[in-house]
C-alpha cells in the first residue's frame, strides 16, 4: 500500500471514531492532512464523517488545484488559512462538538484563552485557544480571521459553530482536538461549582517543560 493510500485510510479510520463517539454529527465536521508531495487530502462537501469513502476524498496538488475526487468541503478558506500560515501543520479538523459549541455560547467565554486551565493536557496539546466569533458557515471570512493570527494559534473555536485544530500530522490533530471537547465538557460539568483550576505557577511549568507555544 502506498503512502497516500494509507493516509486515506487513516483519514476514514479516525474521522469515522470520533463520529461514532458523538464528536460530530450527520454530515457535519471536515478534515484534510498534507500528502507527501504537498498536495491535500479533504473531506468531500456534505460528507458524513462515518461514513467516508477513501478513494474519494478530494484532492489537490501542491500548487492548491484540485485534481481528483469529490467537491472538497465548503470551510476549504479555514483549512488552507491554517496550512498558509503554520509550516508545521500537517492535519486540520474541524467538528461540531457539543460541549465546545455550549462553552462558546457563555457570555463570560474568554476570547484570548477559551479554555480554562482545568487539566494539563488541555495546555499541552493546544496552548492557548483563540475564541472567534459567529460566521455564517463556508464565509471566508473564516480563513481570513484565521490567517489574522499569523500563525500563531494552533486552535481557534468559532463561536456558536465548532472548534478548528492544525496539528503535525493526522492523529495529533484528532489526538488535540478531542482533548479540546473533552476539556470543554469539563468546564461546563464544573461551571459554577467553583472547580480547582491549574495554578498559574502549574501552567506556566506546564508551558517551560512541553515548550508550549503560549506567549503569543
Amino acid at each position: 500500500m502506498s503512502e497516500e493510500a494509507r493516509l486515506r485510510e487513516q483519514i476514514c479510520l479516525l474521522a469515522k471514531s470520533m463520529f461514532d463517539r458523538g464528536l460530530t454529527g450527520g454530515s457535519t465536521g471536515n478534515i484534510s492532512a498534507r500528502t507527501e508531495d504537498g498536495g491535500l487530502l479533504v473531506s468531500p462537501t456534505g460528507t458524513s464523517f462515518g461514513r467516508l469513502d477513501p478513494g474519494r476524498l478530494s484532492r489537490f496538488d501542491a500548487r492548491g488545484r484540485q485534481v481528483d475526487g469529490d467537491m472538497p468541503t465548503k470551510e476549504m478558506p479555514l483549512h488552507t488559512a491554517f496550512y498558509d500560515t503554520r509550516s508545521s501543520a500537517g492535519a486540520v479538523v474541524h467538528l461540531h462538538s457539543c460541549h465546545a459549541v455550549a462553552l462558546s455560547l457563555m457570555p463570560d467565554a474568554d476570547e484570548d484563552n477559551f479554555l480554562p486551565p482545568l487539566t494539563p493536557y488541555g495546555i499541552m496539546k493546544l496552548g492557548r485557544v483563540k475564541l472567534l466569533p459567529f460566521f455564517l458557515p463556508g464565509d471566508p471570512a473564516m480563513g481570513e480571521a484565521v490567517r489574522g493570527l499569523a500563525g500563531k494559534r494552533t486552535a481557534v473555536m468559532l463561536a456558536n459553530h465548532g472548534p478548528v485544530v492544525a496539528g503535525k500530522d493526522i492523529e495529533a490533530a484528532c489526538n488535540a482536538i478531542e482533548e479540546l471537547e473533552d476539556t470543554a465538557r469539563l468546564a461546563m460539568l464544573t461551571r459554577g461549582l467553583n472547580p480547582r483550576a491549574l495554578t498559574e505557577g502549574q501552567v506556566q511549568a506546564l508551558i517551560t517543560k512541553f515548550d508550549v507555544e503560549w506567549d503569543v
